[in-house]
């Protein structure tokens, strides 16, 4: 595919939802004494989000597993939806697409396990983080450099907002240079 062909396919773009364990987390699950549970995300992930968020494009959390750490973390990023015990992904997608009027085109999706090729496979521009299964790799449009937990979500949002030409704007309205 041409870098026009992936440009267009990013200024078509309304939605991008990632997965959480395995993608914003490196997969880890850690239970603390008291059974509530901790998790660790990458800092670039959350700025990614913030600039996502800059550049007009709205973000969505997908999730099998549920934690009150999601919730933090959303509710910190100004993520707009957050699925949460998710079972069938890509129910939920079609669910997220009717009630925000959107096409499956309009959607990008980060995902890094096989309970994610549904979605993978259903809108309009996909990824999956280096470290992901062969099964998943091969499905998704974009196999990242980065593994999951790495800041791969931030390498998926950059690679976006490059190929819609928002990058060097949203750098500079930081007040840095690209």
């Amino acid at each position: 595919m041409t870098d026009e062909a992936l440009g267009q396919r990013c200024r078509a773009l309304k939605l991008v939802l990632s997965d959480v364990d395995g993608v914003m987390t490196d997969g880890s699950l850690l239970f603390l004494a008291d059974g509530s549970e901790a998790k660790a995300f990458h800092v670039r992930d959350g700025l990614a989000i913030v600039l996502a968020h800059r550049a007009g494009l709205r973000t969505g959390l997908l999730s099998g597993r549920s934690s009150k750490v999601v919730e933090a973390r959303a509710s910190e990023l100004r993520i707009s939806i957050v699925r949460q015990g998710v079972s069938d992904k890509g129910g939920v997608l079609r669910e997220i697409l009717a009630a925000e009027s959107l096409r499956p085109e309009e959607v990008a999706y980060i995902g890094d396990d096989i309970n994610d090729l549904s979605v993978i496979q259903s809108v309009g521009l996909s990824a999956a983080p280096a470290d992901a299964p062969l099964e998943v790799r091969a499905q998704a449009f974009m196999v990242l450099e980065t593994a999951g937990g790495r800041g791969c979500l931030r390498e998926f949002i950059e690679a976006i907002l490059r190929a819609r030409g928002d990058w060097e704007g949203i750098v500079a309205s930081l007040g840095t240079a690209p």
